[in-house]
């Protein structure tokens, strides 16, 4: 069975107007929905049935959108899996989802990772020359293993499942969790009106709406927002170019190749963006731009404003969490006459700002954002009731975010009550790092936090009380052999003793402000 129909592999000179491009691949939507109903029966071989999970271990390819929606005619949930994770972070999500099956890479397939999966069902995705050539993958890499099932050699030996599809069920993504290990956010099925309405909300801050769009998927599908922005822009008949990893002038140049409308990105994104030379920017036509949607991390104000000058009205912007949705957004006029927003709640969303005593704050008043939908009570973590019941407030859930609200409901976002850093738009928890960090013999204590970073949003910062002189590289090698590489700090510093409360706690607040300041080398 072909990667994409035989037909459907070449770039023809035809205008493709809808199905998914990735590198010299094409998948039409007829193709995509063969595929997935034959993995539907595939997996139901397995043992696969509604409530059951697979996960996905997966780069952005065909075989992620073929995968979710087989499972999904099941009534499955699939659980994205970050592939950055650690052989013991992978372990820790495929046990605790208890994971039926797993999808994967062929270069994410380690041996060590297959020696974690135990009477697990596993298939392999040959990785794509696409795929190879961005992550400069060897060619023994990307061959699957000969004790496991390949993904469209496992799918010819099926029928597509013709039977009527199960009752929806959302995807689970992980989050990093305080603890050291991601916890799983769980979304309940809701009534088709009320899914159908937070469908909309997303829609609008995408702006995906009748019309078929043609985008680029620039970021990774194991993120919720990715993940939601691009199967639904596949599912209205619209155009998805897969990028393998985020590329500014590959992703100019097919903006003006394929006549690209809309955008789903990061701020780091246009970080990146903005550092090309201008004679390298002004090359490309970008005329056909009609709708860039950003979110994930705080967007600096001067970046934002560039990139207006630069793309012109067509930014917008929205603020969510993988456990609220989408509950603010704004476009690029309303940032403009209120700058540093991240917009004002949509239509079936409240927000509020508490205080510590969980007092409404006045306009203008910082405090913790609190937001509340129709969705609201459908949220849970997995397997957590106690993180469960402090993620609530009364009917709210509680962001962990600082902020307040202008006289027009903007929101603007101050800081953050937890430690969590968001790095390029990933979640980030300093205590993770802390805990690993530790284990070290030389190192007594530290402290890691993150700072402000022009590119990134934030970046990792590490204080280190060390028994002997040491260099950060010996630090930097010991966590990227224990935990995700994006997890581990840009910067270390040493000191003889940590600043710590008379309770022995360290001072992390006076050492960031210190870092900022200048005052710590």
């Amino acid at each position: 069975m072909p990667k994409g129909n035989a037909g459907d592999r070449a770039m023809s000179e035809q205008r493709i107007n809808s199905g998914i491009i990735s590198g010299e691949r094409y998948l039409s939507p007829q193709a995509l929905g063969n595929n997935a109903a034959r993995a539907a029966s595939a997996l139901h071989s397995v043992g696969v049935w509604q409530g059951d999970v697979v996960a996905l271990l997966l780069r952005n390819d065909f075989a992620f959108f073929e995968a979710t929606r087989g499972a999904t005619l099941l009534g499955a949930t699939t659980v994205p899996m970050n592939w950055h994770m650690s052989v013991d972070e992978i372990a820790y999500v495929l046990d605790d989802c208890d994971a039926k099956v797993l999808i994967a890479h062929s270069d994410l397939l380690s041996e060590s990772v297959l020696a974690i999966c135990g009477g697990r069902e596993v298939i392999a995705v040959e990785s794509p020359p696409e795929i190879a050539k961005a992550f400069s993958l060897e060619a023994n890499q990307c061959r699957t293993h000969a004790a496991v099932p390949e993904w469209y050699t496992w799918l010819s030996a099926f029928q597509p499942w013709e039977e009527q599809p199960r009752a929806l069920s959302n995807p689970m993504f992980y989050t990093s969790g305080t603890t050291g290990m991601p916890k799983g956010v769980l979304r309940k099925p809701v009534a088709p009106e009320v899914a159908a309405r937070a469908m909309q909300r997303s829609a609008a801050a995408w702006g995906l709406g009748a019309d078929a769009a043609r985008s680029i998927m620039t970021g990774p599908l194991y993120h919720s927002a990715p993940n939601a922005y691009g199967m639904g822009l596949v599912r209205n008949g619209g155009l998805l170019v897969m990028q393998p990893r985020f590329d500014p002038e590959d992703m100019l140049a097919v903006i003006e190749q394929q006549e690209i409308t809309h955008l789903h990105m990061v701020p780091t994104m246009f970080v990146r963006l903005l550092k090309l030379p201008a004679e390298i920017r002004n090359t490309y036509d970008l005329s056909s731009l009609q709708h860039v949607a950003h979110g994930a991390a705080p967007c600096p104000r001067e970046v934002k404003q560039q990139m207006i000058d630069w793309w012109g009205p067509v930014i917008h912007e929205y603020y969510a969490m993988t456990e609220t949705g989408i509950v603010a957004m704004c476009n690029s006029e309303e940032w403009v006459a209120h700058p540093g927003t991240v917009g004002r709640a949509p239509e079936g969303v409240d927000i509020e700002i508490r205080n510590e005593e969980g007092e409404l704050c006045e306009t203008g008043t910082p405090g913790q954002i609190c937001v509340s939908s129709e969705t609201t009570p459908y949220v849970a973590y997995h397997r957590a009731e106690e993180k469960t019941a402090e993620l609530r407030v009364g009917n709210y859930i509680a962001t962990g975010d600082v902020g307040y609200l202008d006289e027009d409901g903007f929101v603007y976002i101050s800081d953050r009550i937890s430690d969590m850093v968001i790095s390029g738009g990933v979640n980030i928890y300093p205590a993770e790092v802390e805990k690993v960090l530790v284990t070290m013999p030389e190192v007594r204590d530290c402290a890691v936090f993150g700072v402000p970073d022009q590119e990134f949003g934030e970046r990792l910062v590490s204080v280190v009380e060390v028994s002997k002189p040491m260099q950060g590289v010996a630090l930097n090698r010991f966590l990227r052999e224990r935990m995700s590489n994006y997890k581990v700090p840009r910067e270390f510093l040493f000191v003889q003793h940590l600043p710590r409360e008379d309770s022995g706690k360290i001072k992390k607040r006076l050492l960031r402000d210190a870092f900022i300041a200048g005052e710590l080398s």
